[in-house]
C-alpha cells in the first residue's frame, strides 16, 4: 500500500512541478529577485515622486545597477536584478519622515511586495508603540496593529527614521499539498488521496485575496472526487479595522448510493469578520458565518462569533470569547502555516452533521469564555471559565461496517468514507468548566505547555450495548482532564515539531473543553506532527514533507454492537496517520 501511495505521490508532485511557470523560468535561468510595493501616506493617498532607496551589502557589491528609484502617479515603484541577500528598503518623500524596513529576504527568481506606509513627526510621536514586538502569538499578548506601528530610530549617520515592521511578501504566492492515509484496519484512517492547494495575491497596498482548494479520493477511487473551495478576501484600514469576507464551497459525495441516491452533501458558506481596534489596549473581532447545506433536505445554519481582548498591561490580558461552532485544528493550524489554512481533513472543513431516523442535523452550539493570561519571563500562564451548550452534538465511531449494516442502520448512522469514521448523534449537553495553561520556554527552540481542564462530557454508561440503542444510556457527566505538549524546532534540519497527549478517564464520548483554542489546544490522547523541510535548490520554492498521526495508540475506544453482532467504537478521536509532501513557491 505504502509503494503504491509513494508511486502515486512523487507522480503528481512531477506533474504540478512541471504546471508551474515560476519552475521554468528560474531553474536554470534568471537567478536575479525585484522588489516592488506602494508607497502610501497613513490615509492609504498614494505619493508620486517618493525616493525609494535598496540597502544592503549585496545592493553595495552591485555598482553597475541603480538601486535609486521614484514611485509613480499610482505611488508604485519596483526594482528588478537583484542578486539573493538581505536588503532594506528606504523611502523618502517631502513632508515626511525617512522609513526604514530592514531584513527582506530576496531569494532567486522571487518577485517581493513590499508596502510602506509614511508617517508624518505628529502621528510617529502620537502612534509609537507601548509594547514590544510580537512573540507568542498563541497567548495574544500584543495588539495586531500596534506590532506594525511605526517607530522613531536614529541610524548611524545621524538621520532620524521610522521603523516598520511587517513581513515582505510576494505578490503572488501559492502551496500546494498532497498526503495520503495507509490503511487503519477498522481504526479510522483510509487509504485516501487528498491535493490541497492556496494561492494568495496582495492588491494594492492594503489588500489580500486568497483562495484554497482541496481535494479528497476515497480508498476505491471511485465516484466523483470530494471538493473545498474558498475564497477570501481581507483588507486592512490605517491600523485600526480589518475586515474580512470568505465564500466557502463543499461537496461530499454520497456514502451509499444504492440507498441514498442523490444525497451528496452540499455547502455553501459566507463567513464575514471585523477586527476593530480601539486605542492601544482594546481589541474586538465580530463576525458571523452563514451556512446553506444540502443534504437529504435543505437545511440552514447562522453561526456568529466574536471576542473581546483587553490588555491591560503589555504582560496581562483579559479575553472573553463567544463561539457557535468548534474550532477546526487541521496539521496547519497546530504548526502555523497560514498559507495552508485549508484542512487537509475533509471532515474537519464539511459541517458537522448527523442523522436521525433519516432526518439530517446540523450540530448548534454556544460557547462563552471569559480567560486572564499573565506572562512572567520566559513562563505563561492563563486561567478560563467557559459554558457550553451543545444541540445535536456530533459523536464519532469506527468499525468494519459491511455493506448491509450500513444500509440497515443508515437511519442513524452517517458514515464518512473520507476519513474512515462514521457520524452518530449524541444527547443535548450543557456544561461549565474551568481550564488552566502553563507554558515555559524551556530553551530558544523548544517550548512545554501543561493544561488542566475540567467540564461536563458525554459518556457511555453501560458498553457493549447495540448501537441504535446507544443514545439511551448516554449521561452527561464531570470529567477531568491533563495535557502536556512539547513544540519546537531543530535548528539545523528546520524541523517543526509538535508532540501532545491528551488524557481523560471513564467511557468517554466527546473531549472536556471542547472548545479550546488556548496554547495547550491538543487532541485527545498521543499525537505527533511535523514538518521537515527538503533542500530543492533548483527551483525558487519550499518543499516540505508533511507527518499527521493521531491517537497512536488507539485508546479511548468505547466498544458498541452493529446489528450484526460485529464491534463498533465510539471514540473521542479516530487514531489516524498521515502523510504528504507541501510545495510553496
Amino acid at each position: 500500500m505504502f509503494q503504491k501511495l509513494g508511486f502515486r505521490v512523487i507522480v503528481a508532485v512531477v506533474a504540478v512541478l512541471a504546471s508551474l511557470p515560476a519552475f521554468s523560468g528560474t531553474a536554470f535561468g534568471a537567478v536575479s529577485g525585484a522588489i516592488s510595493g506602494y508607497v502610501r501616506d497613513g490615509s492609504g493617498a498614494p505619493q508620486m515622486g517618493a525616493a525609494v532607496e535598496i540597502l544592503g551589502s549585496t545592493a553595495q557589491a552591485l555598482k553597475a545597477f541603480t538601486f535609486k528609484v521614484f514611485t509613480d502617479d499610482h505611488g508604485f515603484y519596483s526594482v528588478s536584478s537583484l542578486l539573493p541577500g538581505t536588503y532594506s528598503v528606504k523611502v523618502s518623500a517631502p513632508s515626511f519622515l525617512p522609513t526604514l524596513r530592514e531584513k527582506i529576504g530576496v531569494r532567486a527568481g522571487a518577485k517581493l511586495m513590499v508596502n510602506v506606509t509614511l508617517t508624518t513627526l505628529f502621528e510617529a510621536i502620537e502612534l509609537v508603540p507601548l509594547r514590544g514586538p510580537v512573540d507568542d502569538d498563541d497567548w495574544k499578548w500584543t495588539l495586531r496593529s500596534v506590532a506594525n506601528r511605526p517607530i522613531l530610530r536614529v541610524l548611524p549617520d545621524g538621520t532620524t527614521v521610522v521603523e516598520q515592521s511587517g513581513d515582505a511578501h510576494h505578490g503572488l504566492k501559492g502551496a500546494v499539498t498532497l498526503l495520503g492515509g495507509s490503511p487503519g484496519r477498522g481504526f479510522g484512517s483510509p487509504s485516501d488521496m487528498t491535493a490541497g492547494f492556496a494561492v494568495e495575491r496582495s492588491l494594492l497596498s492594503t489588500g489580500t485575496l486568497r483562495l484554497n482548494g482541496n481535494l479528497g479520493y476515497d480508498a476505491d477511487g471511485q465516484g466523483l472526487p470530494a471538493a473545498v473551495l474558498r475564497t477570501t478576501y481581507t483588507n486592512r484600514f490605517n491600523g485600526v479595522f480589518e475586515p474580512s469576507i470568505a465564500i466557502t464551497a463543499l461537496r461530499l459525495n454520497s456514502p451509499d448510493a444504492n440507498t441514498m441516491p442523490d444525497s451528496s452533501l452540499q455547502a455553501l458558506s459566507v463567513t464575514s469578520s471585523d477586527r476593530v481596534v480601539l486605542g492601544d489596549r482594546l481589541e474586538m473581532k465580530l463576525g458571523s458565518e452563514l451556512q446553506t447545506i444540502q443534504f437529504m433536505g435543505r437545511v440552514r445554519a447562522f453561526k456568529p462569533f466574536g471576542s473581546v481582548d483587553l490588555h491591560l498591561t503589555p504582560d496581562t490580558v483579559i479575553e472573553y470569547q463567544y463561539a457557535s461552532s468548534v474550532p477546526n485544528m487541521g496539521v496547519e493550524n497546530r504548526l502555523g502555516d497560514g498559507l495552508e489554512s485549508t484542512s487537509s481533513d475533509l471532515s474537519e472543513t464539511a459541517p458537522r452533521m448527523s442523522i436521525t431516523s433519516f432526518t439530517p442535523a446540523v450540530e448548534k452550539a454556544h460557547h462563552q469564555e471569559v480567560s486572564i493570561s499573565q506572562r512572567v519571563g520566559k513562563t505563561s500562564m492563563q486561567v478560563a471559565f467557559y459554558s457550553d451548550r451543545i444541540v445535536d452534538p456530533v459523536l464519532t465511531g469506527v468499525g468494519e461496517m459491511s455493506a448491509a449494516e450500513s444500509a440497515a442502520e443508515l437511519g442513524d448512522v452517517l458514515p464518512d468514507v473520507y476519513s474512515g469514521t462514521f457520524s452518530y448523534q449524541g444527547n443535548d449537553f450543557s456544561t461549565s468548566g474551568m481550564r488552566a495553561v502553563l507554558q515555559r520556554k524551556l530553551y530558544s527552540d523548544l517550548a512545554a505547555t501543561l493544561e488542566y481542564s475540567y467540564g461536563s462530557v458525554l459518556d457511555l454508561s453501560r458498553p457493549d450495548i447495540q448501537l441504535q440503542d446507544a443514545r439511551e444510556w448516554i449521561r452527561t457527566e464531570r470529567r477531568q482532564a491533563v495535557a502536556a505538549k512539547f513544540s519546537g524546532s531543530i535548528p539545523r534540519a528546520k524541523t517543526r515539531w509538535t508532540a501532545s497527549y491528551r488524557h481523560t478517564g471513564g467511557r468517554v464520548l466527546t473531549p472536556v473543553d471542547l472548545f479550546d483554542t488556548s496554547a495547550g489546544q491538543s487532541y485527545p490522547y498521543l499525537n505527533v506532527c511535523l514538518r521537515q523541510p527538503i533542500p530543492a535548490r533548483f527551483f525558487a520554492g519550499h518543499l516540505e514533507i508533511l507527518m499527521d498521526l493521531r491517537n497512536l495508540l488507539a485508546q479511548g475506544y468505547v466498544p458498541v454492537m452493529g446489528r450484526d453482532g460485529r464491534t463498533l467504537y465510539l471514540v473521542q478521536s479516530a487514531r489516524s496517520a498521515r502523510g504528504g509532501v507541501a510545495f510553496s513557491f
